[in-house]
């Protein structure tokens, strides 16, 4: 059990975060998700990777933290994930840059439809395949590819 944390848990907390923007909720529930999933593993099929059940735990969790809170589902993007660039690969002027062009391109990917930036996060940040995030998302993984496709295609239109 502890293996399967250690492998799946950042998967996990970056996708959560991705969604909500609070780290301490993506950390509380990244907790939640492992313990709600130990619970029930025996009702993993094995359909799909270990880490796309786990999101999907995740991301239900989320939902019901939310409909608690009686909270809408945030749509900016104001507190991006941090640079995850490996520091011996960083520079000050390089770093700058790179956050600058970050905030642009999360600005950007903000204007998207929400089940087209979800598939587009999935896919870049978590490198799920489009099988994957079909299933996650209930949809099909011609789905998956076509509005990741769209919306690369609409944020290179912007960016451009």
């Amino acid at each position: 059990m502890e293996e399967i944390y250690r492998q799946n848990a950042r998967i996990v907390y970056h996708y959560l975060y991705a969604l909500c923007k609070d780290k301490e909720l993506a950390e509380d529930l990244t907790q939640d998700t492992f313990l709600r999933a130990f619970q029930a593993i025996d009702n993993f099929d094995g359909s799909c990777k270990l880490s796309t059940w786990l999101c999907q735990i995740g991301k239900h969790l989320l939902y019901q933290a939310w409909e608690k809170q009686k909270r809408e589902i945030p749509t900016d993007w104001d507190n991006p994930p941090p640079n995850e660039t490996p520091a011996a690969h960083r520079d000050s002027a390089g770093e700058a840059i790179a956050k600058v062009e970050l905030a642009e391109i999360l600005e950007e990917l903000n204007s998207l439809p929400p089940a087209m930036r979800e598939v587009i996060c999935l896919r870049a940040i978590n490198g799920l395949s489009y099988r994957e995030i079909g299933q996650m998302l209930g949809k099909s993984e011609n789905w998956a590819r076509i509005n990741f496709y769209r919306g690369k295609e609409l944020l290179l239109k912007k960016h451009c």
